[in-house]
């Protein structure tokens, strides 16, 4: 087989029994030691050389004006784009200012766009965040919360650690424990392949601090409410 080494097939089928399986390993992101010892550049140009290797497995005629580039397009959009979360170097910067307005309620964000991707088949989860946080004498620019979802989506990712990190990173920026996370999304490889079940979404959502209390908590999801529905 040229060298090529198959999996037995008692671990293929145990891979196939975690098929649809929501197997979360970690809240931390499975990283290797020297993930980044490699250049994005150098990154850039090993995984392009494999997707091509990929594609003519494939059967793929890559002398095609059309597919002759796509090697490298799609090593420069998972470095630099849709997996550009996992560098940490990456990681928005989120300015602290004192909340001089003495605003001391909780302040919701809504519809969030979620745009990551599956780390069991590498295919897009989509859909909408929904952040709160009630201020512990300080606050952070809305744009901020955004960059910090966007980041952490920008990662192979389980929807559940997605939304635990979310949560970590901004009790972890704000100071304050008061942060909740509600995010509700689509799942390509639900919808695209095994069920095929177009209509469905999956909830996730995390609470911390004031939040965990049942007036504030509901007090948040009442204030979503109408984002939900849409």
């Amino acid at each position: 087989m040229n060298g090529t080494k198959i999996p037995n097939k008692e671990l293929i089928s145990t891979y196939e029994e975690m098929d649809d399986e929501h197997i979360l390993t970690a809240l931390e992101t499975p990283m290797r030691p020297g993930a980044f010892d490699l250049t994005d550049e150098e990154k850039i140009a090993k995984i392009a050389t494999h997707f091509e290797q990929i594609m003519d497995i494939l059967g793929l005629d890559l002398t095609d004006d059309s597919l002759r580039g796509t090697p490298h397009r799609v090593a420069k959009m998972y470095v630099q784009e849709i997996f550009s979360g996992l560098n940490p170097g990456n990681k928005p910067a989120a300015a602290l200012f004192e909340n001089k307005y003495q605003y001391n309620q909780m302040l919701v964000e809504k519809n969030i766009l979620v745009q990551s991707t599956c780390e069991h088949h590498f295919l897009p989860i989509y859909g909408r965040c929904h952040v709160a946080y009630i201020s512990n004498g300080y606050v952070i620019g809305l744009s901020k919360i955004n960059r910090i979802v966007q980041y952490f989506g920008k990662r192979p990712q389980v929807q559940e650690r997605l939304t635990m990190q979310i949560l970590n990173e901004l009790k972890r920026v704000l100071k304050s424990e008061d942060v909740a996370i509600y995010i509700d999304a689509k799942h390509m490889c639900v919808s695209s392949r095994g069920i095929k079940d177009t209509s469905s979404s999956t909830v996730t959502s995390a609470y911390s601090g004031k939040f965990e209390e049942d007036s504030t908590k509901k007090e948040f999801l009442a204030t979503i409410q109408t984002a939900l529905e849409m």
